[in-house]
């Protein structure tokens, strides 16, 4: 056995640069792990920057100065993040208060309907079934509930750092985008010289974590927006909140879709009941999801659909246990990596395959 062990030591860290690159990754790691509620500011800035890299680099190409070219982007960004907080997030608030006000009718009359299902379906559902997903109902709404007080309660006490993230990120965001350049060479300085692996591991990277958050921003707008358009045109309430639900759902692949579902349908359920208007309104949105799942995610991520929607969910599964919304939101990005690190780890056999 310890014979076995050492001959698989030997031939998958026998190159210095496989030693380098499994070092970076468990410090990387390690760090996200134990102290990702201490850098949440630091990541939110890396994802921006990221996503606004783009055009500082087309306007620094047209030879605008870099820091210029940061400066505006970033205004341009911060204007329209202020416009939103002031037009939607006052109207969504809104409609979420009402939906949560409304939540116990919703419930009590799906109650009724699904009260009634044994007697309709009596060789199908009995009415103890019924009772015990009642039971099972309640309970789990009392538990949700409860969790949204302590989230409210807990919101208080985190207005202050919300205040200073409000600062602080912006800042990081312009200091990310103006000295690109220099930030990575000083990050280059701890690391070992050994590092020709990770560096290539690294490139492949950086170009998809690019593609990646910018498609995902661009897939939330137009996925937001078509969801908001649709049920607006169709006059169900809530179109504002559901709307953005269904363009957020967009972060956790497969999953997503299928839990904003729930909502959606209830609230056209309590609408309209069992009326063809609550079947359009089904319809439309079955559409948008297909054309987001079968025409919009090919063209935005040409590259992320070679993974198989399998190692899809099991990234997002592992890498959302171990670091919440952050292992979902670069579940696929995180795939990919754990990808190329496989097929670029050298081994005896690829030396031997050289020589």
């Amino acid at each position: 056995m310890w014979n076995l062990v050492r001959s698989w030591y030997r031939e998958k860290f026998s190159d210095p640069q496989a030693v380098t690159l499994a070092m970076i990754l468990a410090v990387g790691f390690a760090v996200i792990y134990f102290y990702g509620p201490l850098i949440t500011p630091l990541l939110v800035a890396l994802v921006l920057a990221y996503m606004l890299e783009w055009p500082v680099a087309q306007m620094a190409s047209r030879g605008i100065p870099r820091v210029i070219a940061a400066s505006i982007v970033l205004m341009l960004f911060l204007g329209a993040m202020a416009m939103f907080m002031l037009i939607a997030v006052p109207q969504i608030w809104h409609q979420g208060e009402s939906l949560a006000r409304e939540l116990p009718d919703m419930f009590a009359w799906l109650q009724a309907k699904v009260s009634t299902l044994p007697e309709l379906y009596p060789e199908l559902i009995s009415q103890s079934q019924i009772d015990e997903l009642m039971q099972t109902l309640n309970s789990r709404l009392l538990a949700w509930g409860q969790q949204v007080l302590q989230v409210s309660l807990g919101s208080l006490v985190n207005l202050v750092a919300l205040a200073v993230y409000a600062i602080l990120v912006p800042l990081l965001v312009f200091f990310f985008l103006k000295d690109k350049r220099e930030l990575l060479k000083g990050f280059t300085r701890f690391v070992p010289d050994n590092r020709e692996l990770a560096q290539k591991v690294w490139a492949e990277m950086n170009g998809q974590i690019v593609n990646y958050i910018r498609g995902k921003a661009i897939e939330i707008l137009i996925i937001g927006v078509a969801s908001y358009l649709t049920f607006w045109f169709m006059d169900l309430r809530y179109a504002a909140l559901l709307g953005l639900a269904v363009g957020l759902s967009v972060l956790i692949p497969y999953i997503g879709a299928t839990i904003v579902t729930i909502p959606v349908a209830l609230v056209g359920l309590f609408q309209w009941g069992w009326t063809p208007q609550f079947g359009y309104l089904l319809l439309a949105y079955g559409i948008i999801q297909a054309l987001d799942g079968n025409v919009l995610v090919p063209i935005l991520f040409s590259e992320a659909v070679n993974l198989h929607p399998v190692a899809i969910i099991v990234a997002v599964l592992i890498f959302g246990g171990l670091w919440g919304f952050w292992g979902v939101f670069f579940a696929i990005p995180l795939a990919t990596l754990v990808k190329a690190v496989v097929n670029s780890w050298p081994s005896s056999r690829t030396h031997q395959v050289e020589t």
